[in-house]
Order: structure tokens, then sequence, then C-alpha cells
């Protein structure tokens, strides 16, 4: 009898396509497909517009796999490339015009910047680049679930209904891991800011 064949993972494809072998490509395609366009049902409500975007989407991380170098989950970018790719359809339908390009060549890097700029705390009178950099490494440092959650959240916008679509798994567990996330980065940082909170603090929805 033969053994079953274990299935790649979602890096190993990575790396066959990185290496020039196509139709390891297919494989992340039809793995991810369904989930792709299940996604961005909740974005566009007109099918072909799902169908088109969800092609789109693909496109766009064909063409930005070679510089994907492993720091998230591959389906974590995916799915950020696809909202990103849906929210600019979305932009370029109101305006009857080509939106900003969706940016992809820095997918994985978090605008760390975007999540200070508002601070109205201590926090906000250090100087930016080294609480960034503190945070950076914070990020890196969490269990990969806990800091796909937290990205998703802080720096894409998104709904815990969102995040829980993308993860696959219940609202609690987007909640309870966006916490200890939080709770672990802002022990992290705790010696720059000189306060209790957090400039990566809990919100109520």
């Amino acid at each position: 009898m033969t053994e079953p064949v274990a299935k790649d993972t979602d890096m190993e494809l990575v790396r066959r396509v990185q290496r020039g072998e196509g139709r390891a490509f297919d494989l992340l395609f039809n793995r991810y497909q369904y989930r792709i366009a299940s996604l961005l049902g909740r974005y566009l409500r007109n099918q072909d517009d799902v169908q088109d975007v969800t092609q789109e989407t693909f496109i766009r991380a064909f063409r930005a796999l070679t510089r994907f170098r492993g720091d998230s989950a591959f389906y974590t970018w995916l799915y950020r490339i696809a909202i990103n790719t849906a929210k600019n359809h979305q932009a370029a339908s109101v305006r009857r015009s080509v939106g900003n390009e969706v940016e992809i060549e820095e997918a994985e890097e978090l605008d760390l910047a975007d999540a200070l700029r508002d601070a109205e705390t201590p926090e906000a009178l250090l100087a930016r680049d080294e609480l960034a950099a503190e945070i950076r490494a914070a990020l890196a440092d969490l269990p990969e679930d806990l800091r796909s959650a937290l990205t998703l959240r802080e720096f894409d916008g998104l709904a815990y209904e969102e995040i829980a679509a993308i993860m696959d798994c219940p609202v609690g567990t987007v909640r309870s891991r966006i916490f200890r996330a939080r709770e672990a980065i802002d022990r992290r940082i705790a010696p720059l800011t000189g306060s209790g909170r957090g400039v990566l603090g809990g919100d109520a929805a």
C-alpha cells in the first residue's frame, strides 16, 4: 500500500515558486482561491467584481512573491493584499478613475508611524524611531498566531469578525490573541514609555 504523500506547507510552496516552479503557485491558488473569494464577498457586492478582484489579488501576489520573506504567515500576507486590492477597487469605482496603486512590495512591513501618529500619551514625546524599533522587535518575538491577529487589527483596521474569517477561528479566540499580544508588547515597551498604558491600547469593538 502506498504511503500518503504529505501536503507541502505554504512556505515550502512559496520557496518552490521563488526557485522558478510556476506549478507551485497553482497549488497555492487552488488552496486559497475560495477563501479569498469568500473574504472579498464581504467587501464587494457584485459577484463579477469578486471574481475580478480575486484574480487581481493572485496576480499581485505572484508578482510580489519573490520579495516574500516569511515574516508573517503566507495566508495573512495574501489576505492583506486581497483586502487592500478590494479597498482600492471600491475607491476607484467611486471616483470613476484609477486610485492609488495598492502597495504590496512591503506587504509584510508594518506602518508603525500610523499607529503612533495620533497618540496623545507620553509615548508621543519619545523618539518615534526608537519606540517603533522596540515595537517591531516585540512583534517579531510574538508567536505567529498572536502577531497575525494583532497586525490585522491594529495596522489593517479589520473587524474581529473579519480577522476570524481570515484566521479560521472563533471571534473569541481572535479577541484573546489580540489581548495577549497587546499585553506582551506593553510589557516590552514599558521601560521606554514610563507609563502603564501602551501605544497599542485596547478598544471596545
